[in-house]
């Protein structure tokens, strides 16, 4: 998988980590992410797919619900909500390799407190991998790598390659917190079982 910590530390710019990859780069990059996810929820039930955990450092401004900026995230909603991510960052990487302006947001995202087993959460991230390796099969021969955007000042400015890598570097900053997320949920499931017997 790709070592973010450079863009993380502000020493790399996306346009840096990406510069020598290819299409072919992409799609080995997006399954290794999602094997890795999965890898990681492999000893999950389904009890632990809503169990709520403890995050003292939850945050979410972009919350549609006021009451729901400081809620910590389920494995559910971390679920569908990289892959949301993941699948805009690939949309748009599409569209910008076969030279369209950027023309806003590509986003869709499953209501988190719809998915409540993990057959759901390891069929929506298999969804999510076959819709992103799906979109490597939109770009043209001759991609536009010089068809930038940046979504507002702060942000980086992307171009095809870039918009799916930062998908990537999305996902990839969700994976401690799945870590996390399993950890509790184990535990949890754990000690309920010595008090039980």
């Amino acid at each position: 998988m790709l070592d973010f910590q450079s863009v993380r530390d502000k020493e790399m710019s996306f346009d840096e980590l990406a510069a020598d990859l290819t299409t072919d780069d992409l799609e080995r990059l997006t399954n290794e992410m999602i094997d890795t996810i999965l890898d990681l929820i492999k000893e999950c039930v389904d009890a632990d797919v809503q169990f709520l955990p403890d995050d003292p450092d939850a945050y979410d401004p972009f919350a549609e619900d006021e009451k729901d900026v400081d809620l910590a995230w389920t494995l559910g909603h971390v679920i569908v909500h990289l892959n949301a991510s993941n699948e805009e960052s690939a949309a748009l990487a599409s569209e910008l390799a076969r030279g369209v302006a950027f023309h806003g947001r590509s986003r869709s995202e499953v209501p988190w407190e719809s998915v409540k087993t993990m057959g759901e959460c390891r069929k929506r991230l298999e969804e999510s991998r076959r819709i992103c390796l799906a979109s490597l099969n939109m770009w043209p021969d001759q991609p536009h790598f010089e068809n930038y955007y940046q979504s507002r000042p702060e942000a980086p400015r992307l171009n095809a390659i870039s918009r799916y890598v930062y998908g990537l570097f999305h996902a990839d900053s969700h994976l401690t917190q799945i870590q996390s997320i399993v950890r509790q949920a184990i535990r949890s499931r754990s000690s309920k079982n010595l008090s039980e017997n």
